[in-house]
């Protein structure tokens, strides 16, 4: 299993949680801010706190402070000075920089309307970019470029077969081939989710990332990052989402109720902690397992 953690043990065990400040955060935020927290604690590890707060259009300071708030009042300390994405931007910037140097990026010009129509065409029924801007002479345009994309053929040939490890599936072969040329930054947004976190966990020496199963599949593309990047592969643990009374999973875009308003109506932060651990909320909540 050499692909695994690259060596890493039981001893060190680094954790975090990392909230986007774009909405108030819910009980399936709370789930995994007591796993992360808790998996963290009991191997006497670290548990940190990372802030991604590049979406500059949608990102606000009152929920940054909510969030602070949120994990005081479920009990959760976290480990370290908090991180924000943005004062790290350069890092970002230097490793899109190296991709470029070996071709393993293009720009891309098309708009988000022109992929649309491109993928409900019926050659382009795959519902991944369909390659438009791959081979195209950039120079003429540059300065029309909406995106850099990773071009994901060069790269799977590059980095070689590789695997990574996750707590509930086992050792898994990875297979970033299967979400095609992947945005790794934006004009508007300095750097993707797949590239800032691969950068910031190997930075702040992650061991452990324990986050939704939402996030299976773009594991498949950080453990292709990491292989680009000469970044350490942490230990992966993705667990199960809550659901709420009519079976879809819990989110800000589905009103979701905030965690900030529960705090306010007086309810016991500590105790709504356990009782997620347990698995006694009032949502659909497996027991944790340590």
């Amino acid at each position: 299993m050499g692909d695994r953690a690259q060596g890493v043990g039981e001893v060190g065990v680094v954790t975090r949680f990392a909230p986007s400040p774009t909405g108030r955060l819910h009980l399936g935020h709370a789930y995994s801010a007591v796993l992360a927290h808790d998996h963290a604690r009991a191997r006497g590890g670290h548990f940190l706190l990372r802030i991604e707060d590049i979406d500059g259009t949608r990102s606000r300071p009152e929920h940054v402070a909510d969030i602070l708030d949120d994990l005081a009042w479920l009990g959760l300390e976290w480990d370290g000075a908090l991180v924000f994405q943005s004062q790290r931007l350069h890092l970002y910037a230097d490793a899109l920089e190296r991709l470029k140097e070996r071709g393993l990026v293009y720009p891309c010009f098309c708009t988000r309307a022109e992929i649309a129509e491109a993928l409900s065409a019926p050659h382009g029924s795959a519902p991944v970019y369909p390659g438009i801007c791959r081979g195209v002479d950039p120079e003429p345009r540059m300065h029309l470029a909406h995106a850099w994309r990773l071009d994901m053929a060069r790269a799977v040939a590059d980095a070689g077969p590789l695997d990574w490890w996750d707590e509930r599936a086992g050792l898994v072969r990875a297979r970033p081939q299967d979400q095609g040329d992947v945005v790794l930054a934006r004009k508007d947004a300095p750097a993707s989710y797949h590239l800032a976190v691969t950068i910031d966990d190997a930075a702040q020496g992650v061991t452990d990332v324990v986050r939704g199963e939402d996030l299976f599949e773009a594991t498949h593309v950080h453990r292709l990052l990491q292989a680009l990047l000469g970044l350490p592969t942490p230990r992966y643990h993705h667990h199960s989402l809550l659901t709420g009374a009519d079976g879809k999973r819990l989110a800000k875009r589905h009103g979701s109720p905030s965690l900030r308003d529960m705090r306010l109506a007086g309810v016991n932060g500590r105790d709504l902690a356990n009782d997620l651990r347990n698995g006694t909320a009032t949502v659909g909540v497996p027991p944790v397992s340590a």
